[in-house]
């Protein structure tokens, strides 16, 4: 597991969250706390996380609505629900949702712990992205640095275009909801969003065409989708 890993927290018990931030900030996490799922989603959608941890029943939004807004616009985020329940059928849902783990009420903080680290383990990303470097291909993308290096030039992207590539890079080879990341990035789906998105789009486009196994697809009424080619 990298240092200061990057961890969302949405836990409407303010003691328990407070609880859990400070365990988890003890353990090396830089943790994020949320009272809610809707505030939960704004810090998702303003910030850069490694790893969210979502209790299920919340106010605003619970955590079940919020995993699923987050999974249109990150597939691969890992996510671990806490309850107090322990039917069988939550669980079911968590899973479908697109949950990593799930851990009911009362637990110990070690278990949490282990079970995170466990996750981490699956998902570990290569060296390169821990350093904030990105591989589209064979262009090197700084999301941070909002950096596109491309054939000896660099070419600095604004905040918008470093979102919706951030997002399109996240979901590589998979289904960006168009509305989704409208939401996301503009926080409203409406018409003339949606053309501004169109116009952002056309630009990466033209960036990205360096490489001729980069692609952005429209995928007619969803969205959009990054497609890197393997080559041999």
């Amino acid at each position: 597991m990298k240092k200061d890993t990057s961890l969302l927290l949405a836990e409407d018990d303010i003691n328990l969250g407070q609880l859990l931030q400070t365990f988890l900030k003890s353990k090396g996490f830089n943790v994020t706390l949320a009272q809610n799922g809707k505030i939960a989603l704004e810090k998702f959608h303003s910030g850069t996380f490694d790893f969210c941890i979502f209790d299920v029943m919340m106010p605003e939004m619970d955590g079940f609505s919020l995993a699923k807004e987050i999974r249109e616009v990150d597939k691969k985020v890992p996510i671990l629900f806490l309850t107090a329940k322990s039917m069988k059928e939550d669980k079911l849902e968590g899973f479908a949702i697109g949950a990593d783990d799930y851990l009911s009420k009362p637990f110990v903080m070690e278990e949490l712990l282990a079970r995170i680290q466990a996750i981490m383990r699956r998902v570990e990303v290569p060296k390169s992205q821990e350093d904030g470097v990105r591989f589209i291909g064979k262009i090197k993308y700084e999301p941070e640095m909002r950096l596109l290096h491309l054939d000896g030039d660099v070419k600095k992207l604004t905040t918008k275009e470093n979102q919706l590539l951030s997002l399109l890079v996240k979901n590589q080879n998979d289904i960006l909801d168009r509305h989704a990341a409208l939401r996301a990035i503009w926080g409203d789906d409406n018409y003339f969003n949606g053309r501004s998105m169109d116009v952002y789009i056309a630009k990466l486009r033209k960036a990205l065409k360096q490489d001729e196994d980069i692609e952005i697809m429209n995928i007619h009424g969803k969205g959009f989708k990054l497609i890197v080619k393997e080559t041999s």
